[in-house]
C-alpha cells in the first residue's frame, strides 16, 4: 500500500498503512492489469416496462417488417405492478425536463418521468413547453396518485439542479419532502433506456440535440470540518463480503445505503473484488451519521489535483482526501479507477473507528454512472 493521508492539512505525519479488513474478508491490493474493454460492464436496467404494459397505458403498438411488435414512441405510460402494495411505495424518483423531440410548433417537448426505486410504479407524460411550472407539476403528481391508486409519496428524489425551484415548490405544497440527489439510479438508467428505445424512434426526434438542462459538475470545494476523517486507504472486498456489510444496513446497526443490484442488472460473482475506500476516525459514529444525511453518490480520483472527490446530492463535490503525487501513488489511484470501471462503476465507502478494526459503522454501496443522454 502506498503512503496516503486523509487530507494533508489535518495529518502532519503520513504513515504507511497496513490494516485489517473492513469486515471478515481480507482487503486485497488492486492489481495493475485490467481489461480496457469496459463498455459491456455498464449496468442495464432490468424490469423496466415498455409503453404497453398495463390497461391504464395509452400506448399503441405497431408491427415492424420482421413481424415483431413495436411500441408507439409517442405513447405515454402509467403502470403499477399489481403484485405491489400501493401503501409500500413511499418514495418516488422524478425527472421533469425537455427531450430531444420537437412538437408540431417546432418547440421542444417536455416530459415528466416518475418511478420508484423498484420500478413497481412507472409513469410518463409529455407536456408542451409553455406550461412548465410548479402548478403543472403539482397537478401531475396528484394525478399519478389518483390514477394509479397510490398515496402521495413521503419523499421525491430528483437530480437536476435547474428544476429545483419548480420541484421544491410543488412538493412543499403537497407536503412531500423533495430530496436533491443523484442516487436516482433506477430513473437515470430508465432515461438511458428510453433514449434508445423511445426518443430516437419518435417522429419529432432531433439527432445531435444537446440536453437543455445539462447536469452540473462544479469545481470541488473544501470538505466541511465535521466530515474530516483521520486516515484512509484504497481497499477491495469480495462481493460476498460486501453483501454481508449490506445486510448490516437492514438491521439498522450501521449507517449507510445499499443498491438493488438485481434491478440495476448488475450480476456479480461472490469472488469478484469490489473496490472501495476505507476511512477511519476516532469520531466514527458521528462522522457516519453526518455522512448519512448527504445523499452520497460516488467517489472518483482527480489525478490532476492528486485527490479524491466525493459527490453528494445533486452537485455537491468535495475534496475528500489527498495524496502526495508520485509514480507509485498515481499507479495505485489509476488501478482503483480501473477496478471501478471493470465493475461497471460499482464501489463503496466504509467508515471505521480504526483501520485495524474488523467492523465498520458506516457503509455506502455506490455506483458511478455517466450522465443520461437527455
Amino acid at each position: 500500500m502506498a503512503s496516503f493521508t486523509f487530507n494533508t492539512t489535518r495529518i502532519r505525519t503520513p504513515t504507511l498503512q497496513s490494516h485489517k479488513p473492513i469486515s471478515r474478508a481480507k482487503p486485497i491490493r488492486i492489481p495493475f492489469t485490467y481489461s480496457s474493454n469496459t463498455s459491456n460492464n455498464l449496468p442495464k436496467l432490468h424490469h423496466f416496462r415498455s409503453n404497453s404494459v398495463s390497461e391504464s397505458s395509452v400506448s399503441t403498438q405497431e408491427i415492424d417488417e420482421s413481424g415483431e411488435v413495436e411500441d408507439d414512441p409517442t405513447a405515454e405510460l402509467s403502470y403499477l405492478d399489481p403484485e405491489t402494495d400501493p401503501e409500500s411505495i413511499t418514495e418516488w424518483e422524478l425527472d421533469f425536463c425537455s427531450r430531444p423531440i420537437l412538437d408540431i410548433r417546432g418547440k421542444k417537448v417536455w416530459e415528466l418521468v416518475v418511478c420508484d426505486e423498484s420500478l413497481s410504479l412507472q409513469h410518463t407524460k409529455y407536456f408542451p413547453n409553455n406550461v412548465i411550472n410548479s402548478i403543472t407539476l403539482k397537478e401531475a403528481i396528484v394525478a399519478i396518485s389518483d390514477e394509479l391508486g397510490v398515496p402521495l409519496p413521503e419523499k421525491i428524489r430528483y437530480f437536476r439542479s435547474q428544476m429545483q425551484t419548480i420541484i421544491t415548490k410543488a412538493c412543499n405544497e403537497l407536503g412531500i419532502k423533495p430530496i436533491p440527489s443523484k442516487r436516482c439510479l433506477s430513473l437515470l438508467l430508465w432515461l438511458e433506456e428510453r433514449y434508445e428505445t423511445v426518443y430516437t424512434r419518435h417522429p419529432g426526434f432531433q439527432k445531435g440535440s444537446k440536453p437543455l438542462l445539462a447536469l452540473d459538475n462544479p469545481f470541488p470545494m473544501e470538505l466541511p470540518e465535521n466530515l474530516f476523517g483521520e486516515k484512509w486507504a484504497f481497499v477491495q472486498l469480495p462481493f460476498s463480503a460486501v453483501q454481508k456489510e449490506i445486510s448490516s444496513l437492514d438491521s439498522n446497526l450501521v449507517f449507510g445505503a445499499s443498491l438493488d443490484l438485481d434491478l440495476l442488472g448488475i450480476e456479480i460473482d461472490d469472488e469478484t473484488l469490489i473496490p472501495g475506500l476505507a476511512v477511519a476516525s476516532s469520531r466514527a459514529k458521528p462522522l457516519a451519521a453526518w455522512m448519512n444525511g448527504l445523499e452520497v453518490c460516488a467517489i472518483e480520483v482527480d489525478f490532476a489535483r492528486a485527490c479524491l472527490i466525493l459527490s453528494v446530492g445533486i452537485s455537491g463535490r468535495y475534496i475528500y482526501a489527498t495524496y502526495k503525487k508520485s509514480p507509485v501513488t498515481t499507479m495505485e489511484a489509476e488501478a482503483w479507477e480501473e477496478a471501478k470501471k471493470a465493475c461497471g462503476g460499482l464501489h463503496f465507502l466504509a467508515i471505521q473507528g480504526d483501520l485495524e478494526s474488523d467492523d465498520c459503522v458506516g457503509f455506502w454501496l455506490l455506483l458511478d454512472l455517466p450522465p443520461p443522454p437527455v
